[in-house]
C-alpha cells in the first residue's frame, strides 16, 4: 500500500508541474478586425506591423458642426491607434510624478507617462499608460458626434488645468480636466485628474431625450514581452464587492476545447451590468481607475490586438523569446474598458454633468488605500475563494505595508524584505519552537505507536482510546507540530499574492537580482532560464526537512515530504525572486533555529518519562542514527 500511495503522490506532482509549466495562458490566435464605427477607433482593415503607424480613415468634425457615423458591429477585435491623426492639438499638463498629454480629437486624455517608473529596465523614458489604445481616457462612446473621432477645441489652458469645447446638435459640450500638484491628502495624490464634462441643451432646441453613454477607461497592455496578460482584467466595484472581467474570459479555447469536447470561441466583448462606484483598466502594475461623482450602471470589456512595444521589441532583440522564433510570435492582445453612465433629459438650455476622479498610476497599495472607495480592490488581494482561506485580503496588505515601512528605514527593496522576514521569524518564534519540540517528541513517541498498532490492529476503537491516553501521559500535543505550516502557509500565499501586482518592486534590483519583481536570470542554458534564488529557496527547504523531526513512519508520507522542496523549486522557478528571497531567508532562519532545537533539547523529554509503570525505568527504544 505505501508503494502505491508512493506513486500515486508522485505522478499527481509531476502532473501538476507539467500542467502549471506548460499550461501557461497562451494569447488567442489573431483575427482580422473589421472596419469598426466611430466608437471604436481603427487602423486599418489588417492589424498595424509591430511599430508601425496607423492611419484612422475618419473625418474629424469641427467645433459646432455634426459627426454621424454607421452602428459598430456588437462584437469587433478593436485594432490599436498608435499614432494621433492628422491635425490633433496635443496639450501637456505635468507634475512631479505624471506628465498628462490631452487630445483634440474627443477632448480627453491621450496618454499618461509615469515618471517615476521607467518603462524599459536601465533607461529613464517613463512607462507610458494608454500610449496604444482603442480610444483616449475618458473620451464618449456611444455618443453620436462626440466620440474620439469628434475634433474639440480647446477653449483654456494652464499650468494645471485644460478645457475643450465642441457644439454637436442641440449640445453644447464642455470638458474640463484638473491635474494636482501632489501636496496634501489623498484628494490631491499627484495620479488623480478632476474631470467634469458639461452637457447643455441649447435655448429654443426641442427636449433632449435620456441617454446611456459611457467614458472609455484607457487600454491595458501587457507589461513586457515575458508578460502572458493573466493579470489584465477590467474592475467593477459596486460598494460592496469588486467583479473582474478577466482578458481570458474573452480568449476563448482552454483544455475542453483542445480536446474538441466542447467549442468555446474568442468573444470580442463581454458585459458586466450593475452598480459600478469606480471602473478599472489594470495590467500588472499600472492601472486607470474612474470613480464618477455618481454612480455608472455597468462596464463593457473588449479585446484589442496591439502592436509589440519598443520594449518587447528589445526583449527579442536580446535573445528573449529562447523558445520559439519571433515570427511565430502570438498576437500582442489587450483589453480596453468603458464604463457605461447615464444622462438624464434635458430641456430646452437645461444643464447635466458627468464628473469624477480618474486614478492613472502604479498598483500602490498604500496609495489605493487611501482613497474613499475601496480603489485599493483593483489589487486584488483577497479575488478568490483559495485567498479567502488563507487570509490574503487581510496578510497581503499587511506584509506590503511592512515592506514600505522596512524600505522607508533602509532605502533598498531587496534588504527590506530580508529585515521583514526576520522580524516575522521573530515574532512567531514562540510558537514554532513549542511546535518543534512537540514534533522531536512525537517522533520518540513513534516505537511505542507501532507496537500499539500491532498489538490492537484487530480493534480500531481499542487503539484510538490507547493512544489517546499515551499523548496524554507523555504530555504531547499530536497536532502541536502542524502549528509552523499553519503559520507560514498564510505568510507564503499573501507575500506571493501582495507580490503579483505592488509595482515598488518592479526594476529594483538587490545582489545580483536586477528586477525584484521578476526572475533573477543569469543566463540561459540549451534555452532555458537559470535562476539562482529559487534554487537556494529549493534548496534550504531540502536541508530544514532533513532536520526537522518527521512524527510519521509512514513511507508514502515520508516520500512526498523529500519531494515537496523540488517541487516547490519548480512551481516557483520563474515567479518573481523577491518570493524566492523571502523564503530563502525564512528557511536559513528556520534551519539555525532547528539546529539549536536539536543540539539543547533535554535528555529527560517528557515524551519519554524516567520510570515506567512499577517505578521500572523505560527502556530507550529510539533507532540509533546509523
Amino acid at each position: 500500500m505505501d508503494k502505491k500511495n508512493t506513486t500515486i503522490g508522485v505522478l499527481l506532482l509531476i502532473a501538476a508541474f507539467v500542467c502549471l509549466r506548460f499550461a501557461a495562458p497562451s494569447q488567442p490566435a489573431a483575427t482580422t478586425p473589421t472596419p469598426l464605427a466611430a466608437d471604436q477607433p481603427a487602423t486599418a482593415s489588417n492589424p498595424p506591423a509591430p511599430g508601425a503607424a496607423a492611419t484612422i480613415p475618419a473625418t474629424p468634425a469641427v467645433a459646432g458642426s455634426p459627426v454621424t457615423a454607421p452602428a459598430a458591429p456588437a462584437s469587433t477585435l478593436l485594432a490599436a491607434v498608435t499614432h494621433e491623426p492628422s491635425g490633433a492639438e496635443i496639450t501637456t499638463l505635468s507634475n512631479e510624478f505624471v506628465e498628462v498629454r490631452f487630445t483634440s480629437y474627443g477632448g480627453a486624455v491621450r496618454d499618461v507617462a509615469i515618471k517615476k517608473y521607467p518603462a524599459v529596465l536601465g533607461d529613464a523614458a517613463p512607462y507610458v499608460f494608454n500610449e496604444n489604445h482603442a480610444a483616449p481616457i475618458l473620451a464618449l462612446t456611444d455618443f453620436p458626434g462626440l466620440d474620439q473621432t469628434a475634433r474639440f477645441e480647446r477653449v483654456s489652458t494652464s499650468a494645471t488645468e485644460v478645457v475643450y469645447r465642441a457644439v454637436v446638435d442641440n449640445y453644447d459640450v464642455t470638458r474640463r480636466y484638473t491635474i494636482n500638484s501632489g501636496k496634501g491628502d489623498a484628494k490631491h495624490d499627484p495620479y488623480l485628474i478632476r474631470h467634469e464634462t458639461t452637457f447643455h441643451n441649447l435655448p429654443g432646441k426641442p427636449v433632449a431625450r435620456a441617454m446611456l453613454t459611457g467614458l472609455n477607461l484607457g487600454t491595458a497592455a501587457p507589461v513586457s514581452a515575458k508578460d502572458f496578460g493573466v493579470y489584465l482584467n477590467i474592475v467593477r466595484f459596486d460598494g460592496e464587492k469588486a467583479n473582474y472581467t478577466d482578458r481570458s474570459d474573452l480568449q476563448g479555447g482552454g483544455m475542453l476545447a483542445g480536446l474538441g469536447l466542447t467549442s468555446n470561441p474568442p468573444k470580442n466583448e463581454l458585459r458586466d451590468d450593475g452598480p459600478a462606484v469606480y471602473g478599472a483598466v489594470k495590467n500588472q502594475f499600472f492601472s486607470s481607475i474612474y470613480t464618477p461623482d455618481k454612480p455608472g450602471i455597468g462596464v463593457v470589456t473588449r479585446r484589442i490586438e496591439l502592436p509589440l512595444t519598443a520594449a518587447e521589441l528589445a526583449y527579442l532583440g536580446n535573445g528573449g523569446a529562447r523558445g520559439a522564433a519571433s515570427s511565430n510570435l502570438a498576437p500582442n492582445i489587450g483589453i480596453t474598458g468603458v464604463l457605461r453612465l447615464e444622462l438624464p433629459a434635458l430641456a430646452s438650455d437645461a444643464t447635466a454633468s458627468l464628473s469624477g476622479a480618474l486614478y492613472v498610476g502604479p498598483n500602490e497599495y498604500i496609495r489605493l488605500n487611501q482613497f474613499a472607495h475601496r480603489e485599493d480592490k483593483v489589487m486584488q488581494f483577497d479575488r478568490s475563494r483559495y485567498l479567502k482561506i488563507f487570509l490574503a485580503g487581510y496578510v497581503a496588505p499587511f506584509l506590503n505595508w511592512l515592506m514600505n515601512k522596512m524600505h522607508d528605514l533602509v532605502g533598498n527593496w531587496g534588504l527590506a524584505i530580508v529585515l521583514m522576514t526576520l522580524l516575522l521569524k521573530f515574532v512567531s518564534l514562540p510558537f514554532t519552537l513549542t511546535a518543534s519540540r512537540s514534533a522531536k517528541r512525537m517522533q520518540k513517541l513513534q516505537p511505542l505507536m507501532k507496537a500499539m498498532r500491532e498489538k490492537y490492529k484487530d480493534n480500531p476503537q481499542k487503539l484510538n482510546q490507547a493512544t489517546m491516553e499515551l499523548f496524554k501521559e507523555h504530555k504531547v500535543n499530536p497536532v502541536g507540530g502542524c502549528l509552523p505550516i499553519l503559520i507560514t502557509m498564510p505568510l507564503f500565499i499573501g507575500f506571493f499574492t501582495m507580490l503579483q501586482g505592488t509595482a515598488e518592486l518592479r526594476f529594483q534590483g538587490f545582489l545580483w537580482a536586477k528586477d525584484l519583481s521578476g526572475p533573477d536570470t543569469i543566463g540561459y542554458v540549451l534555452g532555458y532560464p537559470i535562476n539562482i534564488l529559487p534554487l537556494l529557496m529549493g534548496s534550504t527547504m531540502f536541508f530544514q526537512m532533513r532536520l526537522t523531526p518527521t512524527p510519521s513512519v509512514d513511507n508514502a508520507q515520508a516520500t512526498m515530504m523529500k519531494i515537496m522542496p523540488f517541487f516547490f523549486t519548480l512551481i516557483c522557478y520563474n515567479f518573481s525572486c523577491a518570493l524566492a528571497l523571502y523564503s530563502t531567508i525564512n528557511g536559513t532562519f528556520t534551519i539555525v533555529q532547528q539546529l539549536l532545537v536539536n543540539k539543547y533539547a533535554k535528555l529527560d523529554d517528557p515524551a519519554m518519562p524516567a520510570a515506567g509503570p512499577g517505578g521500572r525505568p523505560v527502556k530507550n527504544v529510539t533507532p540509533r542514527k546509523k
